[in-house]
């Protein structure tokens, strides 16, 4: 099978899932291509900042995505035991610090506002095996696996919008410096008893990270942070002290974490690196999102980054495509315009993770 596009986006995320819609929307031909079979698949990073908020607004998203399913954060609590000891609250006339917005929801959306345009297409369950250059080292297309048959894509410009572990970034040689943090996260999730407040709350247990992130549909998802390297040694021994801070902290979690959180079995482990590229563009290529700045799940920012990429490249690239130059000097201009931030929220999720329990010195809520 042979297709045609002005751009191919590799990785339907969110990041790529939005650059696809903001491109179709500006008379773009645009196809992306997911490896998985759909948009109901496992997420972790579900939470938006207000910036997001306002870039989906901006492009007449957010409201068609609150129809499906959204939750409003009304604060963030530290906890030390069973006590509040800090409180961050909404400010500026605000009645929120965060929304939790399933990627489901995000996605179907975007897909959906997109399928509109004639000129956009996505092709799930589809593979990246290949990227195709021209005598002049310029990307002109990939190559792909859909359901076992080879797929051909030309296009102008390649973007690479497929994580942390991105293909597009490998294929195309682009070295990454990867750092650790000194910590892993098991995730889990488990059902919101009654009465539960959307807030995500926050407890120090051994000097590292307790968080309780609330979600739509009576859930609530645990980030539990845990000396790198250390899981392998912990599943060798019971689970049940391992949950006793979390029981202590919330006993109305008792019974939801004696259903959901039964074995190691019953979390995640996410190896946290963060990662810069040395370049994000090349003749005919973009990295974005994860691809291209891998962030830490410290402040729940990696998504925002990733969307915000989006919603900045997209009227660059509009343009270098309609001057026909789509050089690295051209797309050049979408690293520079992000780098410096991008650099400065991973230094400042540094000093957030290892000034974490100063949070905690406080005796009375603020």
């Amino acid at each position: 099978m042979n297709l045609q596009a002005d751009v191919c986006i590799v990785g339907g995320g969110p990041a790529g899932t939005l650059l696809g819609y903001l491109l179709a929307e500006k008379g773009v031909s645009t196809i992306i291509i997911e490896r998985s079979s759909g948009v109901n698949r496992n997420f972790r990073g579900e939470h938006i900042n207000a910036e997001t908020e306002a870039i989906l607004k901006e492009h007449q998203l957010f409201e068609k995505i609150e129809e499906l399913g959204i939750l409003k954060m009304k604060k963030v609590e530290y906890f030390a035991g069973k006590n509040i000891v800090n409180t961050i609250s909404p400010t500026n006339n605000e009645d929120h610090v965060g929304i939790h917005v399933p990627q489901s929801h995000l996605l179907t959306t975007m897909i959906q506002e997109s399928e509109q345009y004639s000129n956009y297409q996505i092709l799930f369950h589809t593979t990246v095996k290949e990227l195709i250059q021209d005598e002049r080292g310029f990307f002109i297309g990939v190559k792909a696996i859909k359901d076992g048959e080879e797929v051909m894509i030309s296009s102008k410009v390649i973007i690479g919008a497929d994580g942390r572990y991105s293909t597009v970034r490998k294929l195309a040689n682009i070295p990454t410096v990867e750092m650790k943090h000194g910590y892993d996260v098991l995730w889990a999730k488990i059902s919101a008893p009654e009465g539960w407040e959307p807030t995500t709350r926050m407890v120090l247990v051994n000097g590292l990270q307790l968080a309780l992130f609330t979600q739509t549909g009576g859930y609530i998802q645990i980030g539990w942070n845990i000396e790198e390297e250390s899981f392998p040694t912990l599943r060798r021994g019971s689970i049940d002290p391992f949950l006793q801070p979390l029981i202590e902290s919330f006993p109305e979690l008792k019974e939801s974490v004696s259903q959901h959180l039964v074995s190691w079995s019953d979390f995640v482990c996410l190896k946290v690196i963060s990662s810069r590229s040395d370049t994000w563009v090349q003749n005919g290529l973009v990295l974005i999102g994860d691809a291209a700045h891998t962030m830490t799940p410290t402040g729940a920012i990696g998504i925002n980054c990733g969307l915000k990429d989006a919603h900045v490249l997209a009227p660059i690239l509009t343009e270098a495509l309609f001057e026909n130059n789509i050089s690295e000097q051209r797309l050049k201009i979408f690293e520079e315009n992000r780098k410096i931030e991008i650099n400065q929220q991973q230094e400042m999720q540094i000093k957030q993770e290892t000034s974490f329990s100063e949070k905690f010195n406080q005796l009375a809520i603020v």
